[in-house]
This record gives structure tokens, sequence and C-alpha cells, in this order.
């Protein structure tokens, strides 16, 4: 009986435990800086004003550099943790570097172990996936929309498939350049991101 007492008692307290604010880090590139958009109007802006009213209000740091790549991103994610001490981590990355050709190989690798340091910071992953269009050709284009996937079971990040789902194989939501979404596009992929980020606040 007294056990049955004081394990209530202790749930009882655990339910009162008040929920501590996070701050997530989203380190990408041109897709999450806002190229060719107001940076107030991109999807990380919006989902600093989400978490920003959320109880407790969440913190949101923008460390995304438009044309970036894996190895870029790798080179500074080190300070960014050490600066911010990020409880999450979301990466968007590889974009660029499939654009310019790099191996598949190099853009999982590097992926890997930005995914890697920031787990060994105590943060939580989100990556988010990202497709080329087919004219790279079949094995490369397959190969490098597989490396999201793989990268997240190694190292036990969420999983978001692909950043723009619904947008990509939109021409009102892209810009005229065919890569990057629109402002009007910049609800639809915080969305997309937001049932993988917000099981980890």
């Amino acid at each position: 009986m007294k056990a049955l007492l004081l394990l209530a008692v202790s749930a009882a307290l655990a339910a009162q435990t008040p929920i501590e604010a996070k701050t997530i880090l989203v380190i990408g590139d041109s897709i999450s800086a806002g190229y060719g958009i107001q940076r107030s109007q991109g999807w990380v802006a919006l989902l600093e004003a989400r978490v920003a009213a959320l109880q407790p209000p969440h913190a949101v740091v923008n460390a995304s550099i438009s044309g970036d790549t894996t190895g870029g991103a790798l080179v500074r994610l080190p300070r960014a943790l050490e600066i911010h001490k990020p409880d999450v981590v979301v990466i968007e990355l590889g974009g660029n570097d499939a654009l310019r050709g790099y191996p598949v190989e190099r853009i999982e690798s590097n992926l890997d172990a930005m995914a890697k340091l920031a787990k060994d910071a105590g943060a939580s992953v989100v990556v988010l996936g990202m497709e080329i269009p087919p004219n790279y050709g079949a094995r490369y284009t397959e190969a490098f929309h597989a490396i999201y996937a793989d990268v997240a079971k190694r190292t036990g990040a969420k999983l978001v498939p692909f950043l723009l789902e619904g947008v990509a194989t939109d021409e009102a939501l892209m810009q005229a350049d065919g890569i990057h979404p629109t402002a009007a596009a910049q609800g639809r992929l915080l969305d997309t991101v937001w049932p993988a980020l917000k099981s980890l606040l």
C-alpha cells in the first residue's frame, strides 16, 4: 500500500514538472535561408513564430547559408553547437552538393558526421530529405534520395523524407529558377517538417 502511494505521489509530481524551453538549431542552405524572399517569410522564421507561442516558448537559431554544402556546414557545425547548445538540430543540406555532382558517398558521409556531432553534443536530430531533377540520371538521383533515410536510420535521427513534398511539382509555388520555393510555399514546408519536430519538443 505504501509503495502504491509513493508511486502515485511520484506520478503526480512528474505531471507537474514544467517542460523546459528548448533551442532548435537549423543548419541548411538557401532553402532554409530564404533565398529570393524576405528572410522573415521563410519556413524557419515561421517555425520561430510557432514555437515562440508555445508554453514554454522555444527558441530557433537559423544557421543556414545560401549555397552551402554538407562539407561547408560540417566545418562550421561544431562552433554552432558550442555557442548555441541546441536541444534539437535540424539538418537541411545536400542539394548544392548534388547540383555540383559531388559523389553520393561524400554527401552521405558528411551528413552522417553532422548527425553524430549533434548527437554527441546532446541534441536530437531531424534530417530533411531532398530530391534532385531526373536529368542527373536515374542512378544518381535515386542514390542521392536514399542517403537521407540511410543516415536517419544509422544515427537514430527523425526523418522528413522530402522537404519540398507537394511544392516542387507545383510551378505556382516555385520561383522562376525551379529550385527555390516562393513565399507562399513556406507554410507548407513548415507543415511538412512540423510532425517530426513536434515530437522532440
